[in-house]
Parts: C-alpha cells; sequence; structure tokens
C-alpha cells in the first residue's frame, strides 16, 4: 500500500473530490482543504469518503487569501495537488481583478509559499487549464499546423477579455517562476479542457458541471450554434494528477483533453441516443448567420463571434498519452455521465421553460 501523505487543496470541487478519491483508492494517506468544514451540503461527500476509508483523509479549513493558511495541511505531505481556484461564469464577475485575478494569483502565492516552508514536498501539481495556452480559438489557428501543444502561452487574454484565462496563466507562470528560484522540489502542471463527467459533488457547488446548463435546460432546442469545446473527463483529469505526480520523469506541463473538439450539436446528439424523448436537446445544427445576428442578445460580441464560432483545431494530447499513461474515455462516456449526474441532482426540482434566455457563460469553453 501506498503510504504517502498528499495535500489536495480545493478537495470539495468538482476536481477536487474525485482526486481524493483516486488518491484513497492508491493507498495515500489525503490531506484535503475545504473553504468551510460547517458547509454540510459542500463537505458531505468527503465525510462519506473519510467512511469509505477510515483514518486516511483530514479535511482543513484554508483560505486562499490568507497567508500560511495552508501550512498545517501541507505539514508532512509529500506531493501537493494545488486544484482550488476560483471558477465563474462571465456574466457573474463583476470585477475581473477582485473576481478572478486576485484570488487565483494571491491563492497560489499562498500555496507556494507554504510549500516553501514545508521540507517534505518534492512535488507539486498545479491545475491549470488550457486556457493558459490560447485566449481565444483564433489564437490556435496561428500555431504550428493550427494545433494546440504545451509550449504555446496565452498571450491574448487581459483582465477585461476573459480574466478566467488570464487569471489562470498569471498564476502558472508565478508557479513556474518559483520552482525555477530553487532546487527542492519539482512542479508538473496539468492543462485540461473543459472538464465533464459525473460530479461527486451538489450540483449547486459546482462550476464545472454547470457549462453545459444551458444545453440540457433547453436554450438551444431550436438549434444548436457551431461553437465546440476542447473536452476532458473530470476521471481522466484526476489520474492524469496522480500519474504526473508519481512518474519522476513527468516534467513541464500536460495538456489533458480530447484530440478532436466536441460541438454542441455533437453533444446533444449523444445524449438523443440515450434519451431519445428529451426535447430539451437541439436536433439540429444551426448556420452561422443568424448566431451572428442574434448573438449579442444573448450577451455575445461580435468580436467574440468572429473569434470562436465554427473554429475547430486539433489537440496535441501526446505527452499526456505517453508519459502520464493516460488513455482517455470515449466523449459519448464523458457527455452521457455527465448528463446522468446533471438529471440525478435535478430530480424534483422544476426545469425552467426552453424559451427562457440564455446566458453567454457556456460560451467560453
Amino acid at each position: 500500500m501506498n503510504e504517502t501523505k498528499a495535500l489536495v487543496t480545493g478537495g470539495s470541487g468538482f476536481v477536487g473530490s474525485h482526486l481524493v478519491r483516486r488518491l484513497l483508492e492508491r493507498g495515500y494517506q489525503v490531506h484535503a482543504t475545504v473553504r468551510s468544514t460547517t458547509h454540510s451540503a459542500k463537505v458531505r461527500p468527503l465525510h462519506r469518503l473519510q467512511q469509505e476509508f477510515p483514518s486516511r483523509l483530514c479535511l482543513f479549513e484554508a483560505d486562499l487569501l490568507r497567508p500560511g493558511s495552508f501550512d498545517e495541511a501541507m505539514n508532512g505531505c509529500r506531493a501537493v495537488f494545488h486544484v482550488a481556484s476560483p471558477f465563474r461564469m462571465p456574466e457573474k464577475i463583476k470585477d475581473g481583478h477582485k473576481d478572478m485575478v486576485e484570488p487565483a494569483l494571491n491563492g497560489t502565492r499562498n500555496v507556494l509559499a507554504s510549500v516553501e516552508r514545508t521540507p517534505t514536498v518534492d512535488k507539486l501539481v498545479l491545475t491549470s487549464t488550457v486556457g493558459a495556452i490560447f485566449g481565444d480559438y483564433i489564437d490556435v489557428l496561428g500555431m504550428a499546423e493550427q494545433t494546440l501543444s504545451e509550449k504555446y502561452v496565452n498571450t491574448t487574454s487581459t483582465v477585461d477579455n476573459n480574466p478566467y484565462h488570464y487569471a489562470k496563466t498569471l498564476a502558472e507562470q508565478e508557479a513556474w517562476a518559483a520552482e525555477a528560484a530553487q532546487s527542492r522540489w519539482r512542479m508538473v502542471s496539468v492543462n485540461p479542457g473543459l472538464i465533464l463527467g459525473p460530479s461527486l459533488t451538489p450540483a449547486s457547488e459546482s462550476g464545472s458541471l454547470f457549462l453545459l446548463d444551458e444545453l440540457f435546460k433547453g436554450y438551444f432546442f431550436y438549434g444548436a450554434p457551431d461553437f465546440s469545446f476542447t473536452t476532458a473527463d473530470v476521471r481522466d483529469v484526476a489520474d492524469a494528477h496522480i500519474a504526473a505526480a508519481e512518474n519522476p520523469d513527468a516534467e513541464g506541463r500536460y495538456i489533458v483533453a480530447a484530440e478532436t473538439m466536441t460541438s454542441f450539436y455533437e453533444m446533444a446528439r449523444i445524449i438523443r441516443t440515450r434519451h431519445p424523448r428529451d426535447l430539451r436537446l437541439p436536433r439540429t445544427a444551426l448556420p452561422h448567420w443568424p448566431v451572428r445576428v442574434l448573438g449579442p442578445a444573448f450577451g455575445l460580441t461580435q468580436d467574440y463571434i468572429r473569434k470562436h464560432l465554427g473554429i475547430r483545431f486539433r489537440v496535441d494530447n501526446s505527452r499526456s498519452v505517453h508519459e502520464l499513461g493516460i488513455t482517455y474515455r470515449s466523449i459519448e462516456e464523458t457527455v452521457l455521465d455527465h448528463y446522468e449526474t446533471w438529471l440525478q441532482q435535478r430530480r424534483g426540482h422544476q426545469v425552467p421553460s426552453p424559451h427562457g434566455t440564455p446566458t453567454s457563460g457556456v460560451m467560453r469553453g
């Protein structure tokens, strides 16, 4: 049995909870930080894991913005998985710097400071995003062979234009600078696409789980706009983190995403194979012109539409396959499991009319 002690920041989140479970299954002693141990709904899945794996999971309260907040939880750990980071839909961001940049950057700085103060730590695995590689889809068309690869860094996002990608880019670069300044511990970053799959956490608390809400609730029942996404199964993302920690040769950044992108229409088609009578799901793909004409009414700027609509590119995930040993789940398995979780967590809840007005949140993918 693996007796290694590991810390997972953001242990009650969508990715964090899967990572905690995978680590426990592999025999780790796990420390997990949460914002509040009294938030019963949010922490309940972790309490269930404590019962399933007695004496193997310890929970700690930690605040990304409080210096020293992670010291106690990190004590005695060899591996640190820094997963915690704020995620908000674009329309919920009032102040890009305060809402996104400060928590992501200062939170990473506080975790890095704790790593420096904890001599047992020899590996840091940082949860980043493909959004730290590109800002808008059109950026990838300027990359070699129009293929997304780890060698690029997002230079187009700003605090006002896509603050989530901007914040994650700053946080990742800060962590790389900290690693370069010392020789005791090494860092690897995992850069996933849009993370989908079954959630272990309450739906109301999982931002990633709700990125497809607009599709599932029927906002596109009249037709799916031609937006596609780089996708990653949450279970594959968790496995990639562990492989990055355990493989002594793992280094640098690892894109964790399917080789091909998946569109709204393709996701709907997959779900209809199991739920053919769900009238909320679109049965046709929209041509581009109505999206260009009507997009602004739904919160999509012409600039955004120009840089994303109809754009698809290939993803080079070869490093994650060859060096981390990831065997990617099919998009069918991922989307169906994601949808089943969504249905289960809404059983007994009223579903909004498909004639509601969508937000632009899901479109940033």
